[in-house]
C-alpha cells in the first residue's frame, strides 16, 4: 500500500523532526528538550532491535543480515558498509513512521532519527524540521566515546584489528555523510552545525525558536538595548562578550577599539541585553573600512549570538541606533554589505558600489531618518 505525500504530512503533523548528520546533537538535543517541554522523544535507533524482530527477510533483507562476529562485520569495503547502512535506514523507516503517526495523535513527539533532504520534503514541512550537523571527519572516536554507545565500541574492539576496523568505519560514513553535509548547508532547510565552541543550552534555544516552542511572542526576559559607556561594568562585559564570539574576522579590530575606546563625541557602542546576558552588539563610527571621509556616520559592527538568533535583533540594534543618530542631528544612515536583499527589509537602499581598503568591492546603502 502506497500513501500519498499529504497524508502521511497530515498525520506526522505533531512529530518534530530532529536530524542531520552523525555527532551532530541529535539525540542530546531532542532529550533536553522532550525533559523541558514534557514531549515523548522517540530514537529511532532505540527501536531498531524492535523493529528487526518484526521485520521480514523477504522484505527487509539488509535489517535480517547476520554477523558472525566483528572480523566480518568490519571486514566489508567501504562500499559495501555504506550500501548496509543506506539499505537499514532505508528499510526501518517504514516501522519508525507507524510508530510516530500512532504516538503522536495526542501529544508532540521529538523524532531524533536520519533523514535525508529528500525524505525531509516527502514526510513534513520546514517548520517542523532542523538539522543539526558536523563536519564529516574522525566520527568513530566521538561516537565510541559516549556513554550511550558503549556497546557500539565494544563490538569494534573484539575485532582483530580495532584500530582498522575503526578507519573502515570512519571512511564509511564520511563518504555517506559528505554529500548530505554539504546538500544541507545548501538547502533552504533550517540547520545548525556543532563546532568546538556549541553548547547544549544554546544549541536547546536555536531550536526551541524554530519550532516555535517559547510561548511568549520575543521568546527572552528583559530584552532591552544599551548604549555602552567608557570604564563602566556593561563595557567589561562586551569586551568578554567580544572574547568569546565567533566572528572572528571582526575580533581583533572590535577588542582593540573596546580595549583602547576609540570612542569620542557621538561614536559608541550598543549591547542588546536578554535573559541577562549579553547577546548582541553594533556600533555607530565616523569611518568604517573603507577610505571615505566625507561619508558618516556608519552602522557597523552588528552582530547575534548564534543562541538568539531569529527574533530580529539585528533589525532591533540597527532601530536604536538610527534613534541615536537622529538623536545626535543626523538625517541618513550608512551601512556597508557584501550581499543585496539584506538591509533593505530595514529600510535601507542601495546607493553605490565602494571599494574597501583590501580593494574588495561592497554596496553601499543608505536610510534617510528624517522625522
Amino acid at each position: 500500500m502506497i500513501f500519498q505525500d499529504n497524508v502521511i504530512k497530515e498525520y506526522l503533523k505533531n512529530v518534530y523532526f530532529i536530524t542531520g548528520t552523525p555527532c551532530g546533537g541529535k539525540t542530546t538535543i531532542s532529550r533536553t528538550l522532550a525533559k523541558r517541554h514534557n514531549f515523548l522523544a522517540y530514537d529511532i535507533d532505540a527501536h531498531f532491535v524492535h523493529h528487526q524482530k518484526i521485520s521480514n527477510a523477504a522484505f527487509q533483507p539488509s535489517m535480517n543480515k547476520v554477523f558472525k562476529d566483528a572480523d566480518e562485520f568490519f571486514g566489508r569495503t567501504v562500499e559495501e558498509y555504506k550500501k548496509w547502512l543506506s539499505e537499514n535506514t532505508r528499510e526501518q523507516l517504514d516501522f519508525v513512521l507507524l510508530d510516530l503517526i500512532r504516538l503522536s495523535q495526542n501529544q508532540i513527539v521529538l523524532c531524533d532519527c536520519h533523514l535525508t533532504i529528500e525524505q525531509a520534503g516527502n514526510l513534513t514541512d520546514a517548520s517542523r524540521i532542523v538539522f543539526l550537523i558536523k563536519e564529516p571527519s574522525n566520527i568513530i572516536d566521538d561516537y565510541c566515546h559516549r556513554p550511550d554507545h558503549q556497546d557500539f565500541n565494544n563490538f569494534i574492539n573484539r575485532a582483530s584489528d580495532p584500530e582498522k576496523a575503526k578507519a573502515v568505519c570512519n571512511e564509511t560514513l564520511k563518504s555517506l555523510n559528505e554529500h548530505h553535509y554539504h546538500a544541507i548547508k545548501d538547502s533552504d532547510y533550517y540547520w545548525i552545525e556543532r563546532t568546538p565552541k556549541s553548547t547544549v543550552e544554546a544549541t536547546v534555544r536555536q531550536v526551541e525558536r524554530h519550532f516555535g516552542f517559547f510561548k511568549d511572542d520575543f521568546g527572552m526576559n528583559n530584552f532591552e538595548i544599551k548604549k555602552v559607556e567608557k570604564d563602566t561594568e556593561l563595557a567589561d562585559r562586551l569586551l568578554k562578550f567580544v572574547e568569546n564570539f565567533s566572528w572572528i574576522e571582526v575580533k581583533e579590530h572590535t577588542l582593540w577599539m573596546l580595549r583602547n575606546w576609540a570612542f569620542s563625541d557621538w561614536k559608541t557602542m550598543f549591547a542588546a541585553m536578554a535573559d541577562g546576558q549579553i547577546v548582541g552588539m553594533a556600533s555607530i563610527m565616523k569611518t568604517d573600512y573603507y577610505p571615505l571621509p566625507e561619508i558618516f556616520p556608519w552602522i557597523s559592527s552588528v552582530f547575534v549570538t548564534e543562541a538568539y538568533r531569529g527574533h530580529r535583533i539585528s533589525e532591533k540594534m540597527i532601530a536604536f541606533a538610527n534613534e541615536y543618530a537622529k538623536e545626535n542631528g543626523f538625517d541618513r544612515t550608512y551601512i556597508p554589505s557584501e550581499h543585496a536583499g539584506l538591509y533593505e527589509k530595514y529600510g535601507y537602499r542601495y546607493l553605490k558600489d565602494i571599494v574597501n581598503y583590501n580593494h574588495g568591492t561592497d554596496r553601499l546603502y543608505v536610510k534617510e531618518i528624517k522625522s
